[in-house]
């Protein structure tokens, strides 16, 4: 299963194409779940993850085109801050089923292909998943969730299936593009080149049979946002 893919969610922007131009420039295989299409070349199955039926489903197809999978790198997130009360419900929920139960979607659809390659999970919460702020209840949940939801999955998963949560700060992508100017990073502020996060994925990827690199908090030297 050497040559296996590695299915990065989110995989056409932000750290995700990151991942994906990371593992293609060394010559490996990744492929996509996304609703954009990915880099050039790159497999991918158009998909909204927030319906995690659908998630599953396309996780199991690539799965099946790829000849297996020994990866996977759950990636895709998304966040509209704002207060609990001027968040419509619709958009609070898409926020935790996008960031939070799509990653327990998809790596529960990729597991059986997992095992039997003896591959590795990667999940992308935040350093708001460990420290909480205001406006941004739902991300917190959601990310919260995903330190929890990983934590235990790696105590379920022990010997079989390589399992790391990647904690990252800020990073210069578009993430923030389309929030109100009052959740922008400021001029001054000091974001992680997602290039960088991307190299502690593979990383943790690359660990070798029984060596486990459990949790990694990855940022900008000066993030404000962690500890």
């Amino acid at each position: 299963m050497s040559g296996a893919a590695v299915l990065v969610t989110g995989g056409s922007s932000g750290l995700g194409a990151a991942v994906v131009a990371a593992l293609v420039k060394r010559g490996d295989r990744p492929v996509v779940l996304d609703r954009q299409a990915p880099a050039d070349g790159v497999p991918w199955i158009e998909c909204d993850l927030a319906d995690t039926r659908a998630a599953e489903r396309a996780t199991a197809e690539l799965a099946q085109r790829s000849g297996g999978l020994r990866g996977v790198v759950t990636a895709a997130g998304m966040d509209v801050p704002g207060a609990l009360a001027d968040v419509p419900a619709q958009t609070w929920e898409r926020i935790v089923a996008v960031d939070l139960l799509a990653t327990a979607a998809v790596i529960r659809a990729a597991l059986p292909e997992l095992e039997r390659s003896g591959g590795s999970v990667v999940t992308v919460a935040s350093t708001l998943g460990v420290k909480a702020v205001a406006d941004a209840t739902a991300y917190c949940a959601a990310k919260f969730g995903v330190v929890g939801f990983t934590r235990a999955l790696a105590a379920e998963l022990a010997g079989r299936v390589g399992v790391t949560l990647l904690i990252p700060g800020g990073m210069r992508t578009a993430f923030f593009d389309d929030r109100d100017e009052r959740y922008r990073p400021g001029p001054d502020a000091v974001l992680n080149d997602p290039a960088a996060v991307a190299s502690a994925v593979l990383f943790a990827l690359d660990q070798p049979p029984g060596c486990a690199v459990r949790e990694m908090v990855v940022c900008a030297e000066r993030e404000s946002s962690y500890p």
